[in-house]
C-alpha cells in the first residue's frame, strides 16, 4: 500500500497543486476581473460598492497564492525554478499589480481624494491580470530548457501564442467578475454585470477554442491523443464537458440567473483546465524544441513528497473549513452604504 502510494506522490501533488490553482484562479479571476471593470464605472460611488463586493474576501485569495507558492517550490522544485527563471518579467509585472491593488484596499476607504485610489485599483488589476496570461501563455507556449537551464532569452514568453493567451485570460476574468457581480449585487449594477457576462463570455469561449486548437497543433504528442484510444477518451471527455457547460451557462444568462450562472462559470474553469492538463500530460513544461520535463523529472525527492503530503493533510481541511465559515459569514448582496473592509 505504502509502495503504491510512494510510486504515485507527483500525481498526488499534482492534483493538490492543480486544486489550489484552480481555486485561486476563479475567485481572484473573479477579484482581478471586477477591478478591471472599475475602470468603466461612472462614479467613485459604484466604484466603492465594486470594491465593497470582494472587500472580505481578496485577503484569502491572495493567501491561497502565497501558499500555492511554497507547494511548487517544495514538491517540484525544478518546475518551480525554471519557470520562475523563463518568466521573471511577467511574475515581476504581476507581484507589482498585486501590491497597487493592495495599497488601494487599504487607504482608498481613509483617503480624500480616491479617484487615484480607484485608479490604482483597477489598473493594479489589469496589470495583474495581463501578467498572469502572459507567463499562462510563456509556459504553454514552451519554455526554452536545454540539459536543465533555461535557454532562452527574457523576453521569450513574449510571442503571437502567449498574447492569444493573455487575452483569453483577460476576458475570462471578466466574465468571472461579472457573474460574481451578477449574484452579490441588485439593480443598476447588476443589470449591467450581465451586459458584461454575455459580452465577455462570447469572446472568451473564441479564445478559449483557439488556444485549445493552437496548443494541440504545437505539440505532436497532444495532437496523437486524438487518433488513440483509450486516450481518445481521455482527452475528448473534458472539452465535451466544457462545451455542455457553456450552453448552460449562455441558459442561464439568459434567464439572469446569477448564482446558477457563476455556477456554470466555475464548471467551464475545471473542464477547460482539466482537459488542456490532460492533453500536456505527462510533461510539466512542454517544448518545442529541446526536451520537454515531466512530472516525475520535476518533482523533488519522495520523502521530501511524504513530508509534505503529512502537514497538508491536517492544514488542507483547516484552510478548507475556514474558507467555507467565512464565505458564510458574508454571505448576502452587498448593497450601497454597506461597509466590508
Amino acid at each position: 500500500m505504502m509502495t503504491t502510494i510512494e510510486m504515485h506522490l507527483p500525481l498526488i501533488w499534482l492534483f493538490l497543486i492543480g486544486f489550489f490553482l484552480l481555486y485561486y484562479a476563479v475567485m481572484d479571476g473573479a477579484d482581478l476581473g471586477i477591478g478591471i471593470m472599475s475602470l468603466f464605472s461612472e462614479d467613485e460611488e459604484e466604484r466603492l460598492l465594486l470594491m465593497e463586493s470582494i472587500g472580505t474576501m481578496w485577503h484569502s485569495n491572495q493567501t491561497w497564492l502565497v501558499i500555492l507558492g511554497g507547494m511548487l517550490f517544495g514538491a517540484f522544485p525544478v518546475f518551480y525554478a525554471l519557470l520562475l527563471s523563463s518568466l521573471y518579467v511577467p511574475m515581476v509585472a504581476m507581484l507589482g499589480g498585486l501590491i497597487f491593488r493592495g495599497v488601494a484596499f487599504e487607504f482608498r476607504t481613509h483617503a480624500r481624494h480616491r479617484k487615484l485610489w480607484s485608479l490604482s485599483f483597477g489598473l493594479g488589476s489589469l496589470l495583474t491580470t495581463v501578467a498572469q496570461g502572459f507567463a499562462l501563455g510563456g509556459l504553454l507556449s514552451g519554455l526554452q530548457v536545454e540539459t536543465g537551464r533555461v535557454a532562452g532569452s527574457l523576453f521569450g514568453w513574449l510571442n503571437p501564442f502567449s498574447l492569444l493567451v493573455a487575452l483569453g485570460v483577460l476576458f475570462g476574468y471578466l466574465m468571472l467578475g461579472a457573474n460574481f457581480l451578477s449574484w452579490k449585487t441588485e439593480g443598476v449594477v447588476q443589470q449591467r454585470s450581465f451586459r458584461w457576462s454575455r459580452a465577455a463570455s462570447v469572446v472568451t469561449l473564441f479564445i478559449s477554442i483557439g488556444v485549445y486548437v493552437w496548443t494541440t497543433a504545437r505539440y505532436p504528442f497532444m495532437a496523437r491523443k486524438w487518433v488513440s484510444v483509450p486516450d481518445l477518451f481521455f482527452i475528448g471527455f473534458f472539452p465535451l464537458l466544457a462545451g455542455v457547460a457553456f450552453m448552460m451557462y449562455f441558459r442561464s444568462l439568459w434567464n439572469r440567473r446569477g448564482f446558477g450562472t457563476l455556477m456554470y462559470n466555475f464548471a467551464i474553469v475545471l473542464f477547460s483546465f482539466t482537459g488542456l492538463s490532460v492533453g500536456l500530460y505527462p510533461y510539466m513544461i512542454p517544448n518545442v524544441i529541446a526536451s520537454p520535463v515531466t512530472v516525475r523529472e520535476a518533482a523533488a525527492s519522495s520523502q521530501t513528497l511524504w513530508t509534505m503530503l503529512v502537514v497538508m493533510l491536517f492544514l488542507l481541511p483547516v484552510i478548507l473549513g475556514y474558507t467555507l465559515y467565512s464565505y458564510l459569514v458574508f454571505r448576502g448582496k452587498v448593497k450601497e452604504g454597506d461597509q466590508a473592509f
